[in-house]
């Protein structure tokens, strides 16, 4: 082993003058997609100005102590590996509909008794994972970055009387997806992994000139300094139905987690570090119900970043956790964020739910397509829909049908999950390239535990990648260095 392969170590810590800049670097490149989701939930729930504001902050405050609890770990929470935590997609459409039918403390109550739910069940989970091959986490993946689609055409239009935007809104939208795509086409690589950063500010910037596009009064009564307090929207009540549509959210996390925890390193992962690993994530949404933010999961565009610069310390994670924790800690930084017009951040939303769909089609190219499993496909896709294109379709029946199946998201998912127990098989799985992305991933392909009906221990399989005759081809980490393949291997006992 070379000496430079030495100090490039999932333990090793790096130099403080690098420590910083690299973990900035997680930082920007996981920020658009981390405020992202209280921005959408916020404005669902009517929340403007300080409210708005302080959702985000809570949202960076507790992303920050997630990441550094999940990279330095304490006791049995924690995997020990360069994982940024925030907040997951996945929970968007069920907490809207929640939302439509219960007060926003109902919502945080559901968040709290899902990061519990996930805790319990953490030592138990590999043995659930046969319910969610790529078939099925594929199409929820295309599903939510569908669903979401119609969030950004809502921030453009946003304001006007019937519906339609403006040629301002609709320029500034337009240039800023422009200007994205532009930045990713000849922009250095470091530039093009924060593309939809650079677009936001990018656009807020050319808006300024715009009179009455741009409002930043928030920005001069916001606080430099403010503390993110517990149930700060009030107590939390916990309701059944909530609860269980957000239930499902805890698995789908658990889920993209795993994938997330063998993807990050060459280092195999054993079942008592998933558990740690998934018990960390239950900790943070349990803490996210707590302080009223929402429900986290392992970032897979970060998993991407580790594998491009081939630094793979965890403290760089534990230093972006900080980063986070302070930013979560200044008002002003949040409500410049709210102060962002809507029509750049509809731009801005067509790039990041775009990419969200994306990865979901990337991990459907992975499956063999028979008749049947096209099918589980087009149903599910086709039920998740019907409520985007049609909002009153479920309002007849009965109030836990419409919390449901109003969020396309859960409904998708739910359809997707039987239906591949009725119609799906071995011919789901293809495992010529198991290297799967997880919904959150923005960047880069995160390797998805399989699993295989022959396997022992935890029930997943090696992840490997062949080549066209069947042999396995050399794995390189991010320095040109052979590696071994990614696999979660059973813990022996002591």
């Amino acid at each position: 082993m070379s000496t430079t392969r030495a100090r490039n170590t999932v333990d090793s810590i790096p130099p403080l003058a690098r420590l910083f800049p690299l973990g900035l670097q997680h930082v920007l490149a996981m920020y658009a997609g981390a405020v992202a989701v209280p921005l959408i939930v916020g404005r669902a729930f009517g929340f403007e100005g300080a409210d708005l504001a302080y959702l985000i902050s809570a949202d960076l405050f507790v992303a920050g102590i997630a990441t550094i609890l999940q990279s330095v770990g304490f006791w049995r929470f924690g995997v020990r590996l360069p994982l940024m935590q925030g907040v997951t997609f996945a929970a968007v459409g069920p907490m809207v509909a929640i939302g439509q039918s219960y007060p926003i403390t109902a919502v945080f109550g559901a968040t709290i008794a899902t990061g519990v739910f996930m805790m319990v069940v953490a030592p138990f989970f590999s043995q659930l994972l046969r319910f969610f091959p790529p078939i099925v986490t594929g199409t929820v993946i295309l599903i939510i970055g569908l669903s979401l689609m119609g969030v950004a055409a809502g921030w453009i239009v946003d304001g006007s009387t019937d519906g339609s935007g403006s040629g301002t809104q609709l320029a500034f939208a337009a240039g800023t997806l422009l200007f994205i795509v532009l930045v990713e086409r000849f922009g250095p690589r470091a530039l093009a992994r924060v593309s939809v950063l650079l677009g936001l500010v990018f656009g807020t910037i050319v808006a300024a000139f715009v009179p009455g596009m741009v409002d930043m009064s928030g920005v001069g009564d916001a606080a430099w300094f403010g503390v993110v307090t517990p149930f700060h929207f009030g107590l939390p009540t916990f309701e059944v139905v909530p609860i269980l549509s957000m239930l499902i959210v805890g698995i789908v996390i658990m889920t993209e987690t795993t994938g997330d925890m063998i993807a990050v390193v060459e280092k195999p992962v054993t079942r008592r570090q998933l558990a740690d690993g998934l018990r960390a994530d239950g900790f943070g949404t349990m803490l996210g119900g707590i302080f009223n933010t929402f429900p986290y999961t392992a970032f897979a565009q970060n998993v991407g970043l580790v594998s491009l610069t081939g630094v793979r310390s965890r403290w760089v994670a534990t230093m972006a956790g900080a980063i986070l924790v302070i930013l979560g800690l200044l008002p002003k930084v949040a409500s410049i964020v709210e102060g962002v017009p809507r029509a750049v951040l509809g731009g801005a939303g067509v790039a990041l739910f775009g990419m969200v769909a994306a990865s979901g089609i990337r991990t459907l190219a992975k499956v063999k397509f028979d008749n049947r499993n096209i099918l589980v496909v087009a149903l599910s896709v086709g039920v998740a829909l019907l409520p985007t294109v049609s909002p009153s379709i479920y309002h007849q029946m009965p109030d836990w049908f419409q919390l449901i199946f109003d969020s396309g998201i859960s409904a998708g998912a739910i359809a997707a999950i039987l239906l591949n127990l009725l119609l799906g098989g071995s011919s789901s799985r293809d495992g010529r390239d198991p290297h799967l992305p997880t919904h959150d991933g923005l960047r880069g392909p995160a390797a998805a535990a399989l699993v295989h009906p022959d396997a022992t221990g935890t029930g997943l399989i090696p992840v490997q990648i062949l080549g066209k005759d069947g042999a396995e081809l050399v794995t390189l980490d991010g320095e040109g260095n052979p590696v071994e393949p990614h696999v979660l291997v059973p813990e022996k006992d002591t």
